[in-house]
C-alpha cells in the first residue's frame, strides 16, 4: 500500500486509463488509415505514423515516470496531447487538401461516432480496426479519426489539470524526500531526548 507520505508513490496502472486506450485506438487506425490512403514511402505517412504513436508512448512512459517525478509525468502527457494536435490538424489537412469534408461536430455521423465511443467499454475494442476504418471511405475514416483523437485529447486534457493539482498539493519527489527526511531527524531527535544518557 502507499500513502501520501510514502518517498515512491503509485505509478505505472495507465494501460487501465481512458486516454491511453484511447490514444492506442487512435494509433492503429492511423496505421490502417496511412496504409490506405498515404502513399508509404512518403514523409506525411511516416509522421502520421509516429504522431500517433507517441501519443500512446508518451502516456506509458509519463505514467511509470510517475513514481519519482509528477514534473516529468505532466510534461510527456503534455508532449502526448501535443503530438495528437498535431495528428489533428494532419487528419484536417488530408481532407481540405481533397477537398473534403470535415463533419460539424453535431454531424449525425461526428454524433453516432461520439456516441458509440462513450457506449462501448474501451477494453472490448481490442482488434486492430474496431471503428472499420479498413473498410471506410477516405472522409469517414478521416473525420472517425478526428472524432477520437478529439476525444482523446479532451481526456488529456483533464488528465493535466488532475496532475497539476496533485503537483500542487503534493509536491513532487524532490519534496516527498525532505519531508521523511523531517520525520526521520525528528523521530531521532525525539528518541535521543528520551533516553537515559547512560544509553548514548
Amino acid at each position: 500500500m502507499h500513502g501520501k507520505g510514502d518517498l515512491i508513490q503509485p505509478h505505472g496502472g495507465y494501460r487501465k486509463l481512458r486516454s491511453f486506450q484511447t490514444a492506442r485506438i487512435v494509433y492503429d487506425a492511423t496505421i490502417v488509415f496511412c496504409d490506405r490512403f498515404i502513399d508509404k514511402r512518403s514523409r506525411p505517412h511516416d509522421q502520421m505514423v509516429q504522431a500517433a504513436r507517441s501519443g500512446v508512448q508518451n502516456i506509458a512512459e509519463g505514467s511509470m515516470a510517475s513514481a519519482t517525478s509528477k514534473k516529468t509525468e505532466l510534461k510527456l502527457t503534455g508532449v502526448a496531447r501535443a503530438s495528437l494536435e498535431e495528428l489533428l490538424l494532419d487528419y484536417e489537412d488530408f481532407l481540405r487538401q481533397r477537398g473534403l469534408p470535415v463533419w460539424h461536430k453535431n454531424a449525425p455521423q461526428a454524433l453516432a461516432v461520439r456516441t458509440r465511443y462513450r457506449a462501448e467499454e474501451l477494453g472490448q475494442l481490442e482488434s486492430q480496426d474496431p471503428y472499420a476504418v479498413r473498410q471506410a471511405s477516405a472522409e469517414a475514416a478521416a473525420n472517425t479519426l478526428i472524432c477520437l483523437i478529439q476525444q482523446a485529447s479532451y481526456l488529456l486534457g483533464r488528465q493535466l489539470q488532475t496532475l497539476e493539482e496533485q503537483f500542487s498539493s503534493e509536491g513532487g519527489f524532490t519534496e516527498r524526500m525532505y519531508r521523511q527526511r523531517q520525520r526521520r531527524r525528528a523521530g531521532a531527535g525525539d528518541a535521543t531526548r528520551g533516553s537515559s544518557p547512560y544509553d548514548r
